[in-house]
């Protein structure tokens, strides 16, 4: 959005203008952070119609992958930007996009990406067998008390 209102400023700068300006940033002052991402961010979709194209793409190419209609547990397992990664895949300056991440927030980043996964790991195990699940929590719980 800053970046909008800053093209805006400096492309229009005649006396003009100015009325337009102002209005237009005391318009957009209450508006939510990250309304206008795809101004900011060109490979982020800007209407609806290029949203569902863009959410489409992934959901078609997983279809045909796996044969499965529903895609809920592939979001769950491989996350919620399973959309953006697959498109960003696809692009071309995706290695040097990359290469500007540090090794501590992809570290950090990669540990809330296990800790999630865990959580869905055990949320399987249990519907598949919630007798052996809680089992084995109870021989846990009890070695740790065994322990102390």
């Amino acid at each position: 959005m800053k970046s909008l209102i800053q093209w805006l400023e400096q492309t229009y700068v005649e006396a003009q203008d100015q009325p337009m300006v102002s209005n237009f940033k005391s318009y957009t002052k209450g508006f939510w952070k990250g309304l206008f991402t795809c101004y900011d961010h060109p490979y982020v979709p800007r209407t609806n119609n290029d949203h569902e194209r863009f959410f489409r793409q992934t959901k078609t190419r997983h279809r045909r992958m796996t044969g499965l209609r529903s895609w809920n547990e592939y979001i769950v397992r491989s996350g919620e930007f399973v959309v953006f990664v697959d498109d960003a895949l696809r692009q071309t300056d995706v290695m040097n996009r990359l290469r500007s991440v540090s090794y501590e927030v992809f570290h950090a980043e990669r540990l809330q990406w296990s800790k999630r996964l865990q959580e869905t790991t055990k949320r399987r195990r249990f519907r598949r067998n919630p007798t052996k699940y809680l089992k084995d929590i109870e021989n846990k719980f009890c070695t740790l008390i065994g322990q102390a």
